[in-house]
Formats: structure tokens, C-alpha cells, sequence
């Protein structure tokens, strides 16, 4: 809780966005990078007390991505990811601070929803 400066928020689906203000410190960026097809609720409170910024960037249409995804298939260029449960990022944020990361962490929320 409150010890994140900043989270480039990939989801494309609904999903609540309190759990990520609450992980942010005072002045903390959230950027929206997924587009859901409906809109998510966006509470206020948190925004303003904590002088929280809510962004959004669009990274490109289908015919980028696609373009993005042959180029990288041609040229055999793999992302170097660790897929974690959610209920392993304090885990996830220890090893962050000890440097102890060779990939990106993703987590893997949909899997962890899935099994309760």
C-alpha cells in the first residue's frame, strides 16, 4: 500500500481500479494502456486525498499491433516475462527491491480469479 510511484495498467477488461490507487504513493500515476468495453468506475476520494494522476495512452491501432507482431515473429523476438498469481506481489515487490528479477513480472489475474 502506498509505496508505488507509478502502474501502466494493460487490462482490457472491467475491472476495479481502487485496489491500484491504494498501491500508489501521494503523486502516483496510474496510466491506462487497456481499453475495457465498458467504462470502469473511477473513485474520487482516493484521487484526490492521495494527489493521484489517472492517464490514459492509446499504443497503437490493429494494423500497429499487427505490424509490432510480424516484425517480432520474423525477427524470432520473445518477451522474457515471469507469469505470477496475484497473491504473490508482495513476494513479487520484495524481490523488486532486491533486485532479484530477471523478467518482467506479469500477473496473471485472470488464473487467479478462476480459482476461487
Amino acid at each position: 500500500m502506498n509505496t508505488l510511484d507509478g502502474i501502466i495498467d494493460t487490462v482490457s477488461a472491467v475491472h476495479p481500479i481502487l485496489p491500484l490507487l491504494m498501491l500508489m504513493k501521494s503523486h502516483g500515476k496510474l496510466v491506462m494502456v487497456g481499453a475495457p468495453e465498458k467504462p470502469v468506475e473511477l473513485p474520487l476520494f482516493p484521487l484526490l486525498m492521495g494527489r493521484k494522476l489517472v492517464a490514459g495512452s492509446c499504443i497503437g491501432g490493429m494494423k500497429e499491433t499487427q505490424e509490432m507482431l510480424d516484425f517480432a515473429t520474423k525477427h524470432n523476438i520473445t518477451p522474457d516475462v515471469e507469469a505470477v498469481p496475484m497473491d504473490y506481489v508482495n513476494t513479487a515487490l520484495e524481490r523488486l527491491l532486491k533486485s532479484d528479477v530477471k523478467y518482467r513480472f506479469v500477473f496473471d489475474v485472470g488464473n487467479t480469479l478462476n480459482k476461487k
